[in-house]
């Protein structure tokens, strides 16, 4: 079984979110450059004409926010949503969305065995690899699930290669985010997870070579602007 720096199991990831659930959209509303990341990331996908007629997955929708970004590039296109937190895809179902998009409640492993499958035109994956076991194998996944041709975009944390990047996380999650997580929850295991998890995970360059590895090209990788620059990052890959 794969632990993460803090000790929280990766199978234990999902119940995580569940506890934050009710609060992560104020939570994450109060960053403004989160919902704006994300769009960028969308953007950055290349979606041809508005969609129509392809397929998008957003592999860990959350409370649907990445969801809302694909559907604002491509608002023609079909769009499945998935998500192992019953509590976060219960959000977003919540919410009001076009017939055009379908969520399902699974783990990213198991998404045959929920009768997702391919092939897909694009697959938008917003601050997920990081929470998963093995990250090599859902990149192999990714690109099964794609059409030749289709795009990845990995939307993520990632502060190894620069060290202000690296203090300026530290900094933001114990001035803010785990203060803030605990008032609105009372509770700070997500927080400090998000925490440790991003000082765990890849550089961008290592993640880069990761995705090349699993068979993806023309990789590249891009930043966001505000104090997230070099914090977040998309990278983007081809299915060959």
């Amino acid at each position: 079984m794969r632990i993460d720096s803090r000790g929280l199991p990766r199978r234990d990831v999902p119940s995580a979110f569940d506890v934050g659930a009710r609060a992560y959209d104020r939570l994450v509303g109060a960053n403004p450059g989160y919902h704006a990341g994300l769009q960028l990331c969308a953007r950055r996908m290349r979606i041809p004409d508005r969609g129509r007629g392809l397929r998008l997955l957003d592999a860990g929708c959350g409370t649907g926010a990445s969801t809302a970004a694909l559907l604002r590039v491509a608002p023609e296109a079909q769009i499945v949503a998935v998500d192992a937190a019953g509590a976060m895809l219960a959000a977003a179902r919540a919410k009001r969305w076009p017939a055009s998009v379908r969520f399902v409640h699974a783990r990213i492993e198991d998404l045959a065995a929920h009768g997702v499958s391919g092939p897909f035109d694009g697959i938008l994956a917003a601050y997920l690899l990081r929470n998963l076991a093995d990250p090599d194998a859902a990149l192999r996944a990714f690109r099964d699930l794609l059409r030749p041709g289709g795009t990845l975009a990995v939307h993520e944390y990632s502060v190894r290669d620069s060290r202000a990047a690296t203090w300026i996380w530290h900094a933001v999650c114990w001035g803010i985010i785990i203060p803030a997580g605990w008032w609105h929850t009372r509770d700070t295991v997500l927080y400090r997870h998000l925490w440790r998890s991003v000082l765990a995970f890849d550089g961008a360059a290592q993640f880069r070579s990761r995705m090349s590895d699993a068979g993806f090209v023309s990789v590249h990788h891009d930043t966001v602007a505000g104090w997230e620059r070099n914090v977040v990052h998309t990278l983007v890959g081809v299915a060959p």
